[in-house]
């Protein structure tokens, strides 16, 4: 049995532990708040954008860009989106399996030659480096101070094989946000483009006498670039806000088991204690009897 000095010990080591746990775990909800709010303030324009192109692009006849261009598949990029940080739970380990599963079936399907891997995040880039992958391209996490040149930078390096026909399609995979408790990975086809268009939409775009100066061949040809980096900037806040809720929950339950640990050695100390006086009583007992005896 481990002695009263040995528990109380313990006791102070989990202490030390819980706070530092607590202290990640409100440094990870303010940095969540602060994604959340970019999120959300971002929305509007990314709809907006996405309404734009899906509007503009059936109303033009034979139109034609880099980023439209639908060609039959022979390679493909896939792109895998981690943190570049553990001690967020499960949030690194599941989207790359998810991401591990996707590449492995375009290599399957296409081979190793015809598959580029892009990494975003250190967690990624360790991940498929372990496994003998090699990453064309690497980038650091993203965060709340991320500038939006790193943004753009990541966006040319997908726009810019597929557009010269290096690759025929972009995939991303990445965390959806679903709450701080709730984060889904998914993996989404990002090139070619497909204008998000209705019925209506065409309907309306199509029979509108609407004159557009520039034409609307120079108008798209400056939006779909812009969408581009719009839908690249709103799949990482995404991710990233993904990774500070998973962090924020980690840390949360880590916080609670520490402080449910340090209530069990209490309960064993103060066993201890009392076990120690009892037989300190008794010893004593025992000796003034003999004494009197």
């Amino acid at each position: 049995m481990a002695s009263l000095r040995d528990i109380r010990r313990k006791i102070r080591v989990v202490k030390n532990i819980a706070q530092i746990t607590q202290a990640m775990k409100m440094v990870a909800a303010a940095k969540l708040r602060r994604v959340q709010e970019r999120v959300q303030k971002g929305k509007p324009y990314a709809n907006t954008m996405a309404e734009l192109v899906g509007a503009l692009a059936p109303s033009v006849k034979d139109f034609s860009h880099p980023l439209l261009t639908v060609r039959p598949t022979e390679n493909v990029m896939v792109v895998a989106i981690a943190g570049d940080k553990g001690l967020c739970g499960a949030y690194n380990t599941n989207i790359l399996r998810v991401s591990h599963r996707f590449l492995d079936q375009k290599i399957a399907e296409l081979g190793k030659e015809h598959v580029k891997l892009v990494t975003i995040g250190r967690k990624a880039n360790e991940y498929f480096a372990k496994r003998g992958y090699v990453a064309e391209s690497q980038f650091p996490g993203i965060g709340p101070e991320t500038p939006y040149e790193q943004i753009r930078a990541i966006s040319n390096t997908l726009t810019g094989e597929f557009s010269i026909g290096q690759v025929d399609e972009v995939y991303v995979c990445y965390t959806e946000f679903v709450s701080a408790l709730v984060q889904r990975p998914e993996t989404v086809k990002f090139l070619p483009i497909e204008p998000p268009s209705t019925e209506e939409g065409k309907e309306d775009a199509g029979g509108s006498d609407f004159i557009f100066e520039p034409k609307i061949e120079d108008l798209l040809g400056v939006l779909l670039p812009r969408y581009v980096e719009t839908r690249v900037y709103q799949l990482l806040l995404e991710a990233t806000a993904s990774e500070f809720g998973a962090r924020m929950t980690a840390m949360s339950n880590a916080t609670k088991n520490a402080n449910d640990q340090i209530d069990s050695l209490t309960l064993v100390a103060n066993r201890t204690r009392q076990a120690g006086i009892t037989k300190e009583l008794l010893d004593i007992i025992g000796g003034s009897e003999a004494i009197n005896n």
